[in-house]
Order: C-alpha cells, then sequence, then structure tokens
C-alpha cells in the first residue's frame, strides 16, 4: 500500500495544500507558496544544520602551570564547628571561621583546585566599611546593643567569593501561537473572528557574563543579594590581590552549574526572540530551545565584607557588603529587651488614658 506524504511550510510549520492551477504548494495561515524543488532544498538544507549543529559540551579548562603554582603557595582551613572551608596565602593567617566565629584549622596546602582566572579588587577599605555597616545597624530598632558596636564593626573581614562567569554563543529557536481578533456587525448581530497563526523564531545570540555562584546553596541568598558587580571591572588573577585577604574554597564545578546557566539562557532567549513578535493581539511561545555553539568559563573571585553575629541562642545572622559597588545585604538579630521595653512605654500611657475615661463615664 502506498504511503502518504505531508509537507509543512518552512515559514510556519502548518500544513500545505497543493494548487494544480498554480502547481505550487500554498499556506492558508502565512500565504506562503513553494515549488516541490524549493521545498526539497529546504529540507536538505535543515538536515545539514541538524548534523553540523551539534551541542557544545560545557566542561572546565585542562590544568596549566598557573594551577598548579596557585595550589602549591595557598593554605586550605576548615571550621570543624560548621564545616566552611576557606584559603588564604601564605603572607594570610586565618585565625577564625568568619561564619560561626570558632576557631578554623589549617589543614595544609591547598590540593586538586584550579586557580581562578579572573579577580574583581577590593575597592573598598575595612575603614569604609565599617563605617557602612554602623551607618546602616544604627539606623535599625530593637537590635541589640553589641550589634553595632565600635568593637563588632572592626570584626568585619574582607574575603574573595567564587563565581563562574559564562560567555556563550548560541541559536535559539523558539515556537508558538499568535491570534488575531476583529468585530464587525452585520444587522442586529456583532461577530467577532479569530485567526489563529503558528508562530516561529530563530536567531543566534551572544551572551556575556552571566554570573552563577560557584557555592552551594547555603550561601547563594546572601550573594544574590549583593550582586551584581560591574562588567568591566574584572582582571586577570594574580596573587596579590589575595594579600590580607581569604578566599571562599568553590564546592561546584561547570558541570553542576551547567543546568542552571542552561536555564537562564533558555528563559532569557525567550525573552529576546518574543520582542520580535508584533502585529498580534496575543502570543504565546511555549518551546523554546537553546542550542550552544560554543561557550567560555572564567572562574572568578569577587569582594564581599563579612560580618557575622551570634546571638545567645548560637544563631548566627550575617551582614555583607559588596567590596565594589557598596550594596548590603543585611540579617538582624532582635533585641527582645528593646522590644520589652517598647511594649511598657506604650502600655502604660495607654492603661492612664483608659482609667482616665473611665473615671469620666463612671465617675
Amino acid at each position: 500500500m502506498a504511503g502518504t506524504v505531508t509537507y509543512q511550510c518552512p515559514n510556519c510549520d502548518a500544513g500545505l495544500t497543493f494548487n494544480a492551477e498554480k502547481q505550487k504548494f500554498c499556506c492558508e495561515f502565512c500565504l506562503s507558496e513553494f515549488t516541490e524543488a524549493e521545498l526539497a532544498a529546504t529540507a536538505t538544507a535543515a538536515h545539514a544544520e541538524e548534523v553540523l549543529e551539534e551541542e557544545a559540551e560545557f566542561k572546565e579548562a585542562p590544568r596549566t602551570e598557573a594551577d598548579d603554582e596557585y595550589s602549591s603557595h595557598m593554605n586550605a582551613y576548615q571550621c570543624p564547628n560548621c564545616g566552611a572551608e576557606i584559603v588564604a596565602g601564605e603572607s594570610t593567617a586565618a585565625d577564625y571561621c568568619y561564619y560561626c566565629h570558632n576557631p578554623v584549622i589549617l589543614v595544609g596546602k591547598l590540593a586538586g583546585e584550579m586557580a581562578p582566572k579572573k579577580v574583581i579588587p577590593f575597592q573598598i577599605s575595612q575603614e569604609k566599611a565599617e563605617e557602612i555597616f554602623l551607618k546602616w545597624a544604627g539606623s535599625k530598632k530593637f537590635v541589640p546593643n553589641d550589634f553595632f558596636s565600635k568593637e563588632h564593626a572592626q570584626q568585619i573581614r574582607g574575603i574573595y567569593f567564587p563565581f563562574w562567569v559564562t560567555d556563550a554563543d548560541i541559536k535559539g529557536t523558539a515556537d508558538g501561537s499568535a491570534t488575531k481578533s476583529r468585530s464587525y456587525r452585520r444587522g442586529d448581530y456583532r461577530y467577532t473572528e479569530t485567526s489563529h497563526f503558528k508562530i516561529h523564531r530563530a536567531g543566534e545570540i551572544h551572551f556575556e557574563d552571566i554570573v552563577t555562584s560557584a557555592l552551594s546553596e547555603a550561601d547563594k541568598k546572601m550573594l544574590e543579594g549583593v550582586l551584581p558587580y560591574p562588567a568591566d571591572v574584572h582582571k586577570d588573577f594574580s596573587m596579590a590581590y589575595l594579600s590580607g585577604f581569604v578566599a571562599k574554597k568553590r564546592d561546584l564545578s561547570v558541570k553542576d552549574v551547567g543546568d542552571e546557566v542552561r536555564n537562564r539562557m533558555n528563559r532569557y532567549t525567550g525573552q529576546i526572540l518574543r520582542k520580535t513578535v508584533e502585529g498580534y493581539h496575543t502570543v504565546s511561545l511555549n518551546q523554546v530551545k537553546v542550542n550552544v555553539r560554543n561557550s567560555t568559563w572564567n572562574y572568578t573571585l569577587m569582594p564581599i565584607w563579612i560580618l557575622t553575629y551570634k546571638d545567645k541562642k548560637d544563631k548566627v545572622y550575617t551582614f555583607a557588603l559588596n567590596g565594589y559597588t557598596g550594596k548590603i545585604y543585611g540579617e538582624l538579630p532582635i533585641s527582645l529587651r528593646k522590644m520589652a521595653i517598647l511594649a511598657a512605654s506604650t502600655m502604660v500611657p495607654i492603661a492612664v488614658a483608659c482609667s482616665l475615661i473611665g473615671g469620666l463615664a463612671f465617675g
């Protein structure tokens, strides 16, 4: 039994019908017309493009001599209480954990860690960071007095946090549907006519400086709170930038964050391609695909001033300050004593007023 062949419109994917008078395949949706030879050429080109466009693999660069030199000159520290890991140059000692305030233990030379490729140096000094914190904390009510004391502010420390910064060239496609509606009256009746269209968009997009934390979920909320950093201030990494500072050790590889970055590219691609669709009353893009042609991943250190506070119940609160822009992320402890004093001072006038009212009403 002979099979049947159905042609689809290369422009909108709708079904084509053969017009005997024109001797062409015609699309009723976008009004395109094609000869059989044109359809065959289009199908061949599409197949060739699919073969050539293999997905680029997300992977880290191989180790180099610079990576080995970095590891040999860096010390690794670990907090036995919360498990935080930090690294510091040979001239910088780490004495306590900047997260839970417990002593840290030197575990030896850094092993297996690749050197960062880029760094954003600190632009805000420790004195300025202390000043910003005291101004911020001093304006908050109901915080413990020792939280915004000068002695507490002096414990602020500069830490470089690890990020992956991604550039990528992609080909994006989006498929969906759209409608146009018009209303008209005939006699005593009003009619609404709605036309439905298939939508297809494709384009080549370059993404630059997609910033993703190289740490697990524990720090992500704080890190997202101090982002973004300027895109034009990255410098080639040199260990001299770590002098007097420590760096948080990354625990996420390129493969670990690959899906997160791909999902963000997919979302951005949908937004970009959606803006190219005009002239319809409703538009719905329900299928967006991203094909990564090539990508580069730079392991980058970015500066943050960190100050933590532990209350009487051992709960830790974190104040973070973007070391370049000064953007603040802060968690505030609450002084129950101050709240009780305020409640008492508020209740006394109310009680007096009530007694006076009662006296006037029943005296």
